[in-house]
């Protein structure tokens, strides 16, 4: 969890320096890219609150309400950023890139004087985005750090499996996020560049476009993978399997009559089972098995907060 909010917070930072500079940027040059930028920065330092508030929030200690505790609160925010967020951030991108498509205008042509020093202020444009870049690589350097020791701790080869079976979707979010972030950014310095070098407005107006979609597609790529978490997934079907087997081989075990898991928040899982035990068994020897069963789950995935096992004779 500590990692988690240490890549959220360096997130932070970066996306709202980056979102006033970007928006100077646009000031200056009126550039559609721009514009699309310093919207996909904006809803990135909302995007940071957001996640923020989630790791506060599902910090919260289990009440009678809320018996196993809070933890899908950043399930839900997680969510809230794909929809709130990245959506309306991504229409806006799109909307505005579309019209500057169908009514072009020229990048400003104007001049900027710094300290002495005239320069053009499209060269605005190509600092920030490039400060951008540098900024958002740092961003996703400590976002990759924290999923790599996912991977290496639940034993998945490739990003493509940790984004489909890992629970903590604040690393998986600002991951997701920094890797747009530097594409968008890439976009907008091309389409600037393009513009400017062939004096064709289309190239800017055509990457705003671009940004536009990038930000959607990444919205309803998240918000899937929230969505089943909100609604209650089991682990993989393969590291399941391995903690049945565990109580099968179990000595006194006789069979497995239903075995269950479930996140109730990120890397927080519960395990149910209801196991039959060989006749014979006193309640007491059930009772000593059961908890060396507990334990031994607990010991093999370090995810498991609960288990419960009902015997059945």
């Amino acid at each position: 969890m500590a990692s988690s909010k240490s890549v959220v917070l360096a997130a932070l930072f970066a996306n709202a320096a980056i979102a006033v500079l970007k928006f100077v940027g646009y000031l200056l040059t009126r550039s559609p890219s721009m514009l699309a930028e310093t919207y996909h920065s904006i809803s990135d330092t909302g995007n940071q609150i957001f996640l923020l508030f989630g790791i506060r929030y599902s910090g919260k200690e289990a009440s009678r309400e809320h018996p196993f505790g809070y933890g899908k609160a950043q399930f839900f925010y997680s969510f809230l950023v794909a929809v709130l967020l990245f959506g309306i951030a991504g229409w806006e991108s799109a909307s505005h890139g579309y019209e500057a498509i169908v009514h072009p205008h020229p990048i400003s042509p104007g001049t900027t004087t710094v300290a002495g020093v005239t320069f053009p202020n499209v060269w605005v444009n190509y600092a920030v985005l490039l400060s951008a870049i540098a900024f958002e690589s740092y961003a996703l350097r400590k976002a990759f750090q924290g999923l790599s020791a996912q991977m290496r701790e639940h034993g998945w080869s490739t990003i493509r499996e940790a984004f489909r079976k890992t629970s903590d979707v604040t690393t998986l979010t600002a991951f997701t996020e920094d890797s747009i972030a530097i594409g968008g950014a890439a976009l907008a310095l091309v389409g600037i560049f393009l513009s400017r070098w062939t004096g064709n407005p289309i190239y800017d107006a055509v990457a705003s476009f671009l940004i536009g979609l990038l930000l959607m597609g990444f919205a309803l790529a998240l918000a899937w993978e929230n969505k089943r978490l909100l609604i209650g997934e089991s682990l993989p079907s393969d590291e399941e399997q391995a903690l049945k087997g565990i109580v099968a081989r179990w000595d006194g075990v006789r069979h497995i009559d239903d075995f269950r898991t479930v996140f109730f928040g990120p890397e927080r899982l519960v395990v149910t089972a209801d196991v039959s035990f060989e006749d014979g068994l006193e309640t007491e020897q059930i009772d000593d098995r059961i908890t060396a069963i507990e334990r031994a789950l607990i010991e093999h995935e370090p995810q498991i907060r609960k288990v419960y096992i009902e015997p059945e004779r």
